[in-house]
């Protein structure tokens, strides 16, 4: 049957720029990936003290989203995009010459500055642009292009490893360098202003969405998708990858990118399913799915169930992106305007990926990686427990159409 969700219904060319600096953004990020938890290792600290660098950047992230949703209000969109780009291009540059703990510690942290600012803006910009019938599908898009840049990422990271540890931090900055050219070619500021006369948008603000019952369950899955997936995964799996499975560089920069492979598959119907069957059937899947292949992932000791296990996490992860974020924008609409709404709920998953990496580090060092793995599968169904009380977002109207 065709939908009003279908391809009739066309993402518009801003979106599109977006996706493809997503993409470019995406590879750089993932050449890092693998080798930050050892570069932190190679300063004589511990799994804990290495975690640390990882949820220092969600910090700065979380400490900055505030300030970054009232720069938005004023500069608007694209300049706060840029700048963000930039000064992560800067802080990575940066990181790539660090020559203690504390210097990477804090070169890598203030990149988090950059981070919620480009993040967050190019979230206000899909809520605004999307049409409400495809909201899904655009969520997946923007994914998959993070997905696809972050298959090909972790397995060149885990190549440029070996002309030393330092290496991918400069490329990933040259590659945010290309990401700000792309977008200040292509995403020109004047298609992104209302229309001359158009009445100003009212605010929402987070009181107002935790009213609803999908608005509370987002942030807490939000929170749950920060703890496992932007920290735990990122923090740990290079260090059981090399503790428990094998000790070669290559193994956690393929586990990364199967993770990615799987998610990237899964991504490839669930953008489409959210917007016909619905928001939270989709996302409590994922969660299930992608809390049950975490805590089973600690107990696995032999590559064959490392990697397929990586993969089986990836596909519950992108069962659940599209409708969550789809969710938060169902509540918001297209007649309000909802910066802060947005940035509570990026703080949510930022608040996550600080606690998480901290928390199982500490577990992994005194219990073991089965225990921290083990509570971080743990959170993911407990994310999933806060949505079955929640309200299905998805217009009405849509859902006569999927049916």
């Amino acid at each position: 049957m065709t939908t009003r969700t279908d391809a009739a219904v066309r993402i518009p060319r801003e979106i599109w720029v977006l996706v493809a600096a997503a993409f470019v953004i995406a590879i750089g990020y993932g050449l890092i990936s693998p080798v930050l938890p050892q570069f932190a290792r190679s300063f004589d600290v511990g799994v804990a003290a290495a975690s640390v660098v990882v949820s220092a950047f969600a910090f700065f992230r979380l400490v900055f989203a505030p300030l970054g949703g009232a720069l938005i209000g004023r500069l608007g969109e694209r300049p706060v995009y840029l700048l963000g780009l930039l000064i992560v291009a800067a802080s990575t540059a940066a990181t790539a010459f660090a020559q203690t703990y504390w210097q990477l510690l804090l070169f890598r942290g203030v990149g988090g500055i950059g981070s919620t600012m480009f993040t967050v803006s190019a979230m206000g910009l899909m809520v605004r642009l999307a049409p409400p019938s495809i909201r899904g599908r655009v969520s997946s898009a923007y994914a998959t292009a993070f997905l696809l840049g972050g298959i090909l990422g972790p397995v060149v990271g885990g190549v440029l490893a070996g002309l030393g540890m330092r290496m991918p931090f400069i490329v990933y900055a040259v590659a945010l360098l290309v990401a700000s050219a792309v977008v200040a070619v292509f995403l020109k500021d004047a298609s992104l202003r209302p229309a001359p006369g158009t009445p100003v948008l009212a605010v929402m603000t987070v009181r107002e969405a935790l009213a609803d019952s999908a608005y509370r369950a987002a942030l807490v899955s939000s929170f749950a998708n920060g703890w496992a997936n932007f920290g735990v995964r990122v923090a740990l799996l290079p260090l059981f990858a090399a503790v428990a499975v094998a000790g070669e560089p290559w193994v956690a920069g393929a586990a990364l990118a199967i993770f990615a492979g799987g998610n990237a598959v899964a991504l490839t119907l669930s953008g489409r399913l959210t917007d016909v069957r619905g928001r939270r059937p989709l996302v409590i899947a994922g969660l299930v799915v992608s809390g049950v292949a975490t805590i089973a992932f600690g107990l696995a000791s032999a590559l064959v169930p490392f990697f397929v296990l990586s993969a089986v996490a990836g596909l519950g992860t992108g069962l659940l992106g599209p409708g969550q974020q789809a969710a938060v924008a169902d509540v918001i609409g297209r007649d309000r305007s909802g910066g802060k709404v947005l940035a509570a709920f990026q703080m949510s998953s930022d608040l996550g990926a600080i606690l998480g990496p901290v928390l199982a580090g500490v577990l992994a060092d005194r219990l073991g990686f089965g225990w921290a793995f083990g509570v971080t599968g743990l959170v993911l169904l407990v994310g999933a427990l806060a949505w079955l009380p929640a309200r299905e977002t998805m217009p009405a109207a849509d859902q006569d159409a999927g049916r």
